[in-house]
């Protein structure tokens, strides 16, 4: 007998794909066995190890964007059991991530560890903080974004690529160290309008 029991998982559209292969059954073990709303010791490691993760965002119509973060390992930060937090930094000023979080919070995040495949899923409510108390702990941050998880759950890493980081980023953001200015910023068809207080205006 087909299982029909709700589950806040998995919504219709996910149901008739599971029924349709057949993988309703394996989907609610999965989900039962995996999913959380607490972060595990592993989760809080493994999620401050990382480098970098993407964000998914829809706006309030639901048109979705996706953004890729990358600072040093400890930029994101487990703050609660249910909750993490991530800074903002400088960037082309279109604000598509953080503005799709002002009108809807509902967010994707994916850490992913190329060199020892892996991967984790993180989706819940985000929130913009301009004050946060841990601004200042995060060198060049604009604003913190802190997300209260709604569901936490492993994937499988078996078509994850195998890589490793070449170099880091020369860009983020270090106590002490100005950030190179990025070239794009000082061609001529944007310096006119880079925010007042902009490095690159004076560079």
């Amino acid at each position: 007998m087909t299982n029909t029991r709700p589950s806040p998982a998995y919504h219709a559209g996910m149901r008739e794909l599971q029924d349709r292969f057949d993988t309703r059954a394996l989907a609610d073990r999965l989900d039962e066995r995996l999913g959380r709303r607490a972060f595990s010791a592993d989760d809080r490691v493994f999620i401050e190890s990382r480098v970098l993760f993407f964000l998914a965002t829809a706006d309030a119509a639901g048109q979705p964007d996706v953004s890729y973060k990358g600072g040093d390992a400890g930029f994101v930060r487990v703050t609660a059991d249910d909750e993490l937090a991530f800074p903002s930094y400088d960037g082309n000023g279109m604000f598509r991530s953080l503005g799709n979080v002002q009108v809807n919070p509902a967010v994707g995040l994916l850490f992913i560890d190329f060199e020892r495949p892996n991967r984790l899923r993180v989706n819940g409510h985000a929130r913009i903080v301009f004050d946060d108390p841990l601004l200042a702990s995060f060198a060049g941050a604009q604003l913190v974004v802190r997300v209260r998880a709604e569901r936490i759950f492993p994937n499988c890493p078996r078509y994850v690529h195998r890589m490793s980081v070449v170099e880091p980023s020369p860009y983020v953001p270090h106590t002490g160290q100005a950030a190179p200015v990025p070239r794009w910023k000082r061609m001529d068809d944007f310096r006119d309008v880079l925010a007042r207080d902009d490095p690159a205006r004076n560079a």
